[in-house]
Formats: structure tokens, C-alpha cells, sequence
């Protein structure tokens, strides 16, 4: 293949190779709690085949030579010449993680010539070189004899017609890289030479690679066994053909063996026709075959439309408010389903960029299962709500924060099993990583049944570091004590290891996660163990918004942020601990003057009343006091750029109707502000 056409093809075989290997990734793990299920290894053998053929045709030979050494090592155990144990599963999911660094390695524009496989390669073929070599008439067809009832009434009935039955027997070479589409080109051949009645195994088997290297085709044709076998040896990648002829009424085979002449150019498939089951009149059905309904789409096309779309209601916004001050009546109708058909636009595309969360937790198992063992604990992971959908851009954000979660769950959360049965626990602890739609966002949690957050041990760290004194620990509730984990640099590790205790974790964790326009929230009990709650918003792009006025500047909070807005008599107003609080349904609100935490100019005013915006920041709540409550708005978020992006409590802008620029306001670092 040229260069031209690899790259043609590059972004497909990059698509389907990681979809090979996360699904390789499942399947060794599933083998290695049973590796005795020979289901699970034919499985495992098909995806490796899939994925060899794929990386030998794209010219990657490191990558096919070692999918070819695991297909191997399978093939020893299928035959039941070696069993595996955990030495071969490891090696295997060595394996795995060299075929993903070299997918890794070509995605980002280079080759695999740099990876070294030949260690791997030498280990997997260890066993299978000592395994004895397959019988040769392992190939042999079966007897008239073992026959079905109904494939020998079948034949009766074709020799009835003045038709040959046959049975033949088709072997493909071991160098064949696309099994099904050569299965097809056999059955396709002979079918232009008589009817086929049927295939062992299924023709739907054979275009999924269902099979080994060899299968059968029950036909009837008037032609002569040797004819028949000389045009099946034209096709490329065909090592052997056996024609037998089942006979009446001695059901005695005559058999026709050949080795290959020289194979022609390859021949493009085309679309085969199914066959109608053995017994009875044998007649052509239609294939029921599932046309694929889906299309790949590269992100960034999706991320041109989503700005797009994000352009129309912008621009749907300013019409609308010029119709307004115009008093144009007439416009009222055809606004009105321009918006709806904007509106359904904007839905569709919403959803056209919405990916389950599966696409991030598919890839925790094996990170699960690798750390436990590093760790010396016992672990069962327990996945939930994979089906929920997010946004591609959150989903693509939120695979390390979680990662950092779950190494924090087995690290410092879940106990080693000498441990959890001292405390009288299940040795086996459970991390449970669940998501599920509330509201207008999603929340992600990371459960485990652990040791727990010791709250003492918090204060005490806090206070040893200089983050908090003597009197506010003292004074600090459990709940409190509990947040200070997610300061930058604090860390309960007693000492560094790979996994933890660099201060990295939590805080990292808490800034994406409201880079994200989200919130992170920790509940933990000492002994019963930890959740972590990580609320997101379902889409980046366009959201719905509050509009509020400060002076003379108008600013946007995401509703995902806002509990509720009120407005607060001025006598209404009491100091707490030298701070301005009210009471909202018998509990203390705390009060900011966003004007101030903004320092936007504000002139003093005597009013009886003030507008306040009550927004939840995890476990706290807080009222900001602003000048005006405009509305509620769908606004497209626009970043500010890489020199802006760092101002503190501005999470982007937006373009409002009469075209000016508003600002979206970022509510968790302005409470920090406060």
C-alpha cells in the first residue's frame, strides 16, 4: 500500500485498533477470573486476528507480529496443550499495553519502528513452540456417516434432480489476513457454480471471522469434483481444498485433494448472498445482514458546527431584541418558529456530540485490577450507570481527575486484607464508581467501603503545615475539617509512592472539575469509608444563564450554579462574626456585595431592598448581592484566550443580544474571593 493510501486509511485503522484493544482489555480481564473459558479465548483469538490483520495491512509489522505471537500462545490453549495461568496473563496484558503505545505512538504522527517487541514476542512463543503440531487430518472431512439426517435428505433430493451433493472442506493459508472476506470469495464462487445449501459454521460466522483457519461448504452443482476444485484454488490465500462427493446408497466419499496453483490478482468482494438451510427444497434466501447505522465523525467538525450553531443563537437573540424595540408585530410568528427550528438545531447537535461515560470508565478495570495488585489489596470494582451521557469535551476533561480519585480510593482508602479482617470487614474491598443524571448535569461517585476521612488527623496535619491554626480547628466542624484535603499541596500520605503523596491529587481534582463549570463534594466516615461527588454540566457550549446587572456591567452565572435568587429587606440584614448574613427559612445565609469581590464601581444607595443570587458551592451556600436581576438566557460560551484565561472568578464570556460582551462569572472562585 502507498504512503498516499495509508493515510487515506490512517484515521480509520487509528478508530477501529482502539476499539480492538479496549475490547482485548475486557476480555483478558474476564479470562483472568476463568482461563479455562474457551469461549472468552476464542474471543480474545478473533479481536487479535482482527486487529493483525488490520496492522499487517497498513504495513505496521511490529504491531502484526505480536498480535500473530498472542494469537499463538491462544491457539496452545484452545488445543488444550497449555493452560493458562497468571504468568501468561500478565504477559499478556503486557502485551496489550505495547500494542497501545504503539497505537499511541503512530496517532501522534510517528511509527512503532522505536518499540522493542522481540522480548515479547520469544515469551509468548515459548509454550507454543513445544506444542505438538495438529494432526493433519484434523483438515479430513467428515464421513457420510456422521452427516445430519437432514443434510443426507438434502442429498437425496439433489440427486433426484440430476444434481452432485458435495461436501467440501476449505483450508486458508496461515499468512491469510482477511479470513471473512476469503470465506466470502469461495462461497461466492461456488455459488456461480451450483446452489450452496448451506455452510459450517454460519455464513453470518464466516463475515465475522468466526472461525479458524477451515470450514465447510455442503453444495450441488452439475459440475465434475476436480472443476470444482480447481476454481476454488484460484483464490488468493486458499491452502487446500477437499471435494468429497456424498454418494447413494452407499454413503461412501470420494475425495479430491489438491495444493494451490499460482493464486491470480485479488478479486474486490462483493456483497454475498445468504443460503437456505439443509433439508427438504433447497432455495436462495436474502441476506437479513445489519447494515451498520452509524458514521464516524471527526471531533472537529462537531466542535465547527457546535460554534455554528452557538453563532445562530447569538444572532437569533439580536433579531429578536431589535424586533422588540421595534415593535414589529408582524415578525412575532416567524421568530417564533425560527427559534423553535434554532432551538431544535441546537438539541440535535447537542446531542450529536454526547458520548456515554463508558467511553472514560471502560478503561478502569484494568487500571483497578493493576493497582491492586501493586498494592496488595484485595478489590472488586463495581460500575454503574455507564449508559449516562456527557458532552465529549467533559468526557475528554474528566479521564484524569477520575484517575486520581480512584488511585486515592486504593491508596489511602481501601485497607489491605489482613487489615479489613482485623476491623472485622470482608477482605475483598468494593470501589463503586457510578453515574446518573440530576437536574441539568450529571454526577460521577466514587465510593469505596475503606478506612474513611479521620477528621482529627486533617486538623492536625493542617495545623502541623500552617494552613489553620489551633483555635480554627478547634472550632471546625467534621464536615469542614474534611474539605481542607482539597487545599493545593495538602496530603495525608505518610510518605511518596508512585501512586500518591506528592500534594497533587484532590487540589488538581477540585480545579478541573470547576474549570469545568462543575463541583467536587466529599462525604466520608471514619471505618465506613468515602464518597466523592463530582457534579458536571451536560454540555460546554451553550448554556442556560442568569443575567444579572453590577453598575453599569451586565454578567451571566450558569443556572447549573444558581439554588434560587430572593429579595432581601434591608432590616433584614444582621452581622455575623462581622460578616452580613440573613435568614432564609430559619437558616443563616452568609451575604457578599458582588460589586465588591468584582470591584466593579457601584454607586451607594439606600434601598429598601436588594436582589441577592443564592448559589451552592459543594456543602455551602451563599447569597451575593447584585443591582438588577435581568432573566433567564441560553448564552454560548466563548473563551477568552490563553492571556485571560487565568482571571480569577471569569470563566469566559458571551455575546448577548444587543451585541455587547457579558461576562460569565466562575461562582466557586468568587466565593473564594469573597
Amino acid at each position: 500500500m502507498s504512503d498516499m493510501d495509508m493515510n487515506q486509511y490512517l484515521g480509520a485503522f487509528l478508530d477501529e485498533a482502539g476499539d480492538n484493544l479496549q475490547r482485548l482489555d475486557d476480555l483478558l480481564l474476564a479470562l483472568e477470573k476463568d482461563t479455562t473459558d474457551m469461549d472468552t479465548i476464542n474471543e480474545i483469538f478473533r479481536a487479535a486476528h482482527t486487529l493483525k490483520g488490520m496492522s499487517a495491512t497498513m504495513g505496521f509489522e511490529k504491531m502484526a507480529g505480536l498480535t500473530h505471537a498472542l494469537e499463538d500462545r491462544l491457539d496452545a490453549a484452545r488445543k488444550g496443550t497449555h493452560h493458562l495461568d497468571d504468568s501468561d496473563m500478565n504477559l499478556m496484558f503486557n502485551s496489550l499495553d505495547t500494542m497501545q503505545a504503539m497505537v499511541d505512538a503512530i496517532r501522534a504522527g510517528g511509527d512503532e519502528s522505536h518499540i522493542d517487541v522481540s522480548g515479547l514476542i520469544s515469551a509468548l512463543r515459548n509454550v507454543v513452540a513445544a506444542a505438538p503440531a495438529a494432526s493433519a487430518a484434523a483438515a479430513a472431512p467428515a464421513s457420510v456417516a456422521e452427516l445430519s439426517r437432514d443434510t443426507v435428505a438434502w442429498a437425496a433430493a439433489t440427486r433426484e434432480i440430476g444434481m452432485t451433493p458435495y461436501e467440501i472442506t476449505v483450508k486458508l493459508s496461515d499468512a491469510c489476513l482477511l479470513k471473512a472476506a476469503r470465506a466470502y470469495m469461495v462461497v461466492n464462487r461456488l455459488e456461480e457454480l451450483g446452489e450452496v445449501a448451506k455452510t459450517d459454521p454460519s455464513v453470518e460466522d464466516l463475515e465475522n471471522e468466526r472461525f479458524d483457519l477451515d470450514f465447510l461448504v455442503y453444495m450441488s452443482t452439475d459440475k465434475a469434483a476436480d472443476e470444482v476444485r480447481d476454481t476454488i484454488l484460484k483464490i488468493t490465500d486458499v491452502a487446500s481444498i477437499t471435494v468429497a462427493e456424498i454418494k447413494a446408497p452407499e454413503p461412501a466419499v470420494q475425495a479430491v485433494q489438491a495444493e494451490p496453483e499460482a493464486a491470480p490478482v485479488q478479486q474486490q468482494p462483493k456483497q454475498p448472498a445468504a443460503v437456505a438451510p439443509a433439508g427438504g427444497a433447497v432455495t436462495k434466501t436474502e441476506s437479513a445482514k445489519k447494515v451498520s447505522q452509524t458514521v464516524r465523525v471527526d471531533i472537529g467538525r462537531l466542535d465547527k458546527l457546535m460554534s455554528l450553531v452557538g453563532e445562530l443563537v447569538i444572532g437569533r437573540a439580536r433579531v429578536e431584541r431589535l424586533v422588540q424595540e421595534a415593535r414589529l408585530r408582524n415578525f412575532d410568528e416567524p421568530l417564533s418558529q425560527l427559534g423553535r427550528i434554532s432551538g431544535d438545531i441546537q438539541e440535535l447537535v447537542s446531542k450529536l456530540r454526547m458520548v456515554p461515560v463508558s467511553f472514560t470508565f471502560d478503561r478502569f478495570p484494568r487500571l483497578i485490577r493493576d493497582m491492586s495488585k501493586n498494592l496488595g489489596k484485595d478489590v472488586e470494582l463495581v460500575l454503574e450507570g455507564q449508559e449516562t451521557e456527557l458532552d465529549r469535551t467533559v468526557i475528554d476533561e474528566i479521564g484524569d481527575p477520575m484517575v486520581h480519585l480512584i488511585r486515592n480510593s486504593l491508596d489511602h482508602g481501601i485497607e489491605t486484607p489482613e487489615v479489613r479482617r482485623a476491623a472485622g470487614k470482608p477482605e475483598k474491598g468494593v470501589l463503586k464508581i457510578s453515574a446518573y443524571q440530576e437536574g441539568s448535569g450529571v454526577i460521577i461517585e466514587v465510593s469505596d467501603d475503606g478506612k474513611g476521612i479521620d477528621p482529627d488527623k486533617v486538623k492536625k496535619k493542617a495545623v502541623e503545615r500552617g494552613i489553620i491554626s489551633d483555635e480554627e480547628a478547634a472550632s471546625m466542624s467534621d464536615e469542614e475539617a474534611i474539605q481542607i484535603v482539597m487545599l493545593p499541596g495538602f496530603s495525608l500520605a505518610d510518605k511518596i509512592t508512585d501512586i500518591s503523596g506528592r500534594g497533587v491529587g484532590m487540589d488538581a481534582v477540585k480545579t478541573k472539575v470547576e474549570g469545568l463549570g462543575g463541583q467536587l463534594d466529599i462525604v466520608s466516615k471514619v471505618g465506613q469509608g468515602t464518597s466523592i461527588y463530582v457534579r458536571l454540566p451536560l454540555t460546554l457550549a451553550i448554556v442556560l444563564s442568569l443575567l444579572i446587572k453590577v453598575g453599569d456591567e451586565t454578567y451571566a452565572i450558569s443556572l447549573e450554579n444558581v439554588e434560587e435568587t430572593i429579595l432581601v429587606k434591608r432590616e433584614n440584614i444582621k452581622t455575623v462574626h462581622g460578616a452580613p448574613a440573613t435568614l432564609l427559612r430559619g437558616e443563616v445565609l452568609s451575604l457578599s456585595d458582588l460589586g465588591d469581590v468584582l470591584g466593579t464601581v457601584v454607586e451607594e444607595s439606600k434601598r429598601e431592598e436588594y436582589p441577592v443570587v443564592v448559589v451552592k458551592i459543594g456543602k455551602s451556600r451563599i447569597g451575593f448581592i447584585v443591582d438588577e436581576l435581568i432573566g433567564q438566557q441560553e448564552i454560548v460560551i466563548k473563551s477568552l484566550g490563553r492571556f485571560l484565561s487565568k482571571i480569577k472568578g471569569i470563566a469566559g464570556a458571551t455575546i448577548l443580544g444587543d451585541g455587547n460582551v457579558a461576562l460569565i462569572l466562575d461562582v466557586a472562585s468568587l466565593y473564594s474571593m469573597k
